[in-house]
């Protein structure tokens, strides 16, 4: 099974894309992110999104996407645009008709590293672990989607929870 974990962005979207053959092996296949320019019109920067994703689904043919749900507690802007942009890459899921999952940040944190208080090292460091990697994934947002993509693989199956 190919899961993409994407953690929704309006400059950067951080993509990460996973092998689960096997109930036991979870294997990196890549992570990347879609970045666009602070200085187009949030119109624009919106479509390269969903044009970029499109096009990086037609490639990869996942079979499974996780997709971040969002929590802000402060900036109302940020919230706003990245909301938007989570709508763009929602839209392209769909069109792809590939079947989405959207944890809650604390729900990935409780699957991946056992603890919803986790923070970013503790989580960073259990998807190192379960992929075997010897470094944590740049830019954060491509880790972030790592980490996403290993929650996809163990809600669809439970067994790979723990395997390294």
């Amino acid at each position: 099974m190919i899961v993409l974990g994407i953690d929704p962005g309006l400059a950067t979207v951080g993509l990460g894309l996973v092998d689960a053959p096997s109930p036991h092996t979870v294997h990196v296949k890549e992570w990347l992110t879609i970045t666009t320019k602070p200085g187009l019109a949030l119109t624009d920067r919106l479509k390269e999104i969903h044009t970029d994703l499109t096009d990086y689904l037609k490639q990869t043919r996942p079979d499974l996407a996780v997709v971040e749900r969002l929590f802000f507690a402060t900036n109302e802007k940020t919230a706003i645009d990245v909301a938007q942009a989570r709508g763009c890459i929602l839209l392209a899921l769909a069109e792809a008709q590939i079947p989405i999952l959207e944890p809650t940040p604390l729900q990935l944190k409780s699957a991946i590293a056992g603890d919803g208080k986790a923070d970013k090292r503790q989580v960073q460091d259990m998807i190192m672990r379960m992929l075997s990697l010897t470094e944590v994934p740049k830019p954060d947002d491509a880790a972030d989607a790592l980490g996403l993509a290993v929650y996809g693989a163990v809600q669809s199956r439970p067994s790979l929870m723990g395997i390294a």
